[in-house]
């Protein structure tokens, strides 16, 4: 494990963008897969006990490789650049000390509130178009998904990002992240899943999208 950190280590200083895009594409592929292993055991409580026995878990390769790409194309460039921007504007710029309480505060609110929405518009609209929905129907599932995850993730991401953004080195910033994603994917396949569920309802009732 230690020599392969270490290989890691090397891969991440020889060539940082490409080891940043690989391993976010392995990292969300990996997630993909425990994403689905949790959305056929949650969905198993919505049939019948003959028609559970009949089901077996197969993982979907066509969908791990879609997220996974997601991971290659999206997070991982975007995400190297993101975090190694954030730092130099927030230390260069605002002239704010590393480290410091107002460091890492405004780290995590411009993080939240500018990253976040964006990449759970480009998931939710991605992840659309891969399974062949028309124009319509992803704006129909972003109305649906969007607000519920934005609203449940903003109490658990600032948590993580205070304790990467405080402790974790800025290159390693985004393998941190990417690895509370393989959480992450779960939970946003839960919430795609629950459809027009009631809890959505009434969460999206306090701030209706049009």
């Amino acid at each position: 494990m230690l020599k392969l950190w270490k290989w890691y280590q090397n891969c991440l200083a020889v060539h940082p963008v490409k080891t940043q895009v690989i391993s976010s594409g392995l990292i969300w592929g990996a997630g993909d897969i425990a994403a689905q292993a949790v959305t056929h055991y949650t969905a198993k409580t919505h049939v019948t006990i003959d028609e559970d026995e009949k089901k077996e878990f197969k993982i979907n390769w066509k969908r791990v490789s879609t997220t996974s790409l997601f991971g290659l194309g999206f997070v991982g460039p975007v995400g190297h650049y993101w975090y190694e921007g954030l730092d130099r504007f927030i230390r260069l710029r605002l002239m704010l000390k590393p480290n410091s309480v107002r460091f890492v505060a405004t780290k995590v609110v411009v993080d939240g509130f500018l990253f976040g929405p964006l990449d759970l518009l480009v998931f939710f609209t991605y992840m659309g178009f891969s399974t062949g929905k028309s124009v319509p129907q992803i704006k129909e599932d972003v109305k649906r998904d969007f607000l519920p995850a934005f609203v449940l993730e903003g109490g658990i991401w600032p948590v993580v990002q205070v304790a990467n953004f405080r402790f974790i080195p800025v290159r390693y910033q985004l393998l941190y992240v990417n690895f509370f994603c393989l959480l992450d994917s779960c939970f946003l396949s839960w919430v795609e899943q629950q459809q027009d569920a009631q809890w959505k309802q009434w969460l999206k009732s306090f701030l209706p999208l049009k």
